[in-house]
């Protein structure tokens, strides 16, 4: 909850120990909030396929994790993109490296970092991704290699 919504982790403890929130526990015993009561919290409109989506990337669904990153990442909401993007990264998500890569190379998200940047878009790239492969012919054709 706290990747998807600009409230502290201190913030939240202390809205479910007032009951503001609803505290529900999983069967591993893990705390857990209703997702109608983080929706409000989120600071983005989200529309019924986005919070599906949503719920698909909290399963741990790398392509909806991807997708999670690029729309948060379109609403301006870089903390929570790099949240997503890089869950999807740790699966193996060729979509998320490539988009990784890039914000390395240009600079949202992190500090630019060109070598970061094209260690993402070539890893992208050495899984098949047809943009990354892309990117990584002309960033050797502007280094003059082949």
């Amino acid at each position: 909850m706290i990747a998807i919504t600009d409230v502290s982790k201190r913030t939240l403890w202390r809205r479910l120990a007032d009951g503001t929130l609803t505290k529900l526990t999983d069967h591993r015993g893990r705390t857990m909030v209703p997702l109608r009561e983080v929706v409000p919290l989120i600071g983005v409109p989200m529309s019924e396929e986005d919070l599906a989506m949503l719920v698909q990337a909290d399963g741990n669904d790398a392509e909806a994790q991807d997708d999670m990153g690029q729309f948060f990442l379109a609403c301006g909401k870089d903390v929570t993109a790099q949240y997503w993007l890089e869950q999807a990264v740790r699966q193996g998500s060729p979509n998320a490296m490539q988009r990784l890569g890039t914000c390395y190379l240009e600079g949202k998200l992190f500090p630019r970092d060109e070598n970061l940047g094209i260690m993402w878009i070539a890893k992208a790239a050495a899984a098949g991704h047809a943009i990354a492969q892309g990117q990584m012919a002309a960033i050797c054709k502007l280094r003059g290699s082949a």
